[in-house]
């Protein structure tokens, strides 16, 4: 086996949820593995200078064009650290995960960045039972998460 670069990162990732409890999700690939695709959650690097609610903020505004001040964010619903092989290298990730309530959303690609553009072939609403149950969630801890994401924002609406 060869050894990979190491690369480690703090990421900001948001779940969008609709009234319904499905969840926002995108759908793409590994540049150099663009015969396996997956489902992935909406999220990215924190930036020198911002905060991790800035940076969920940005990350959504880039990847899918939702506009959301940040003190609109509301406390983060889990963090976890994964790690997975991306482009190369070995990725280990601390993420902090958002929920946020949505209605209707007109999804955009328009803001993303290059290397977004040509490996982001779409996005989907999914529940997590439905997402587990086809295996192509980019993370096991991906289908638990929007699971956990719709039931905060279930507590949330009914308070």
């Amino acid at each position: 086996m060869t050894d990979l670069t190491v690369r480690r990162r703090t990421t900001a990732r948001v779940l969008p949820v609709r009234p319904d409890g499905r969840v926002l999700l995108l759908h793409g690939w590994d540049p150099l593995k663009p015969d396996t695709t997956y489902w992935f959650t909406i999220g990215g690097g924190v930036e020198e200078g911002e905060t991790i609610a800035e940076a969920a903020c940005r990350e959504l505004r880039e990847e899918v064009g939702i506009e959301l001040p940040a003190g609109e964010l509301g406390a983060p619903v889990a963090t976890n650290t994964i790690e997975y092989e991306y482009s190369g290298c070995l990725i280990v990730q601390r993420q902090t995960f958002f929920a946020v309530a949505v209605d209707t959303v007109d999804v955009t690609f328009a803001n993303q960045e290059e290397l977004e553009l040509q490996t982001i072939s779409h996005h989907g609403w999914w529940y997590g039972d439905d997402l587990e149950a086809t295996g192509l969630a980019a993370h096991v801890t991906i289908p638990a998460m929007l699971r956990q994401a719709t039931d905060a924002i279930t507590l949330r609406r009914a308070s």
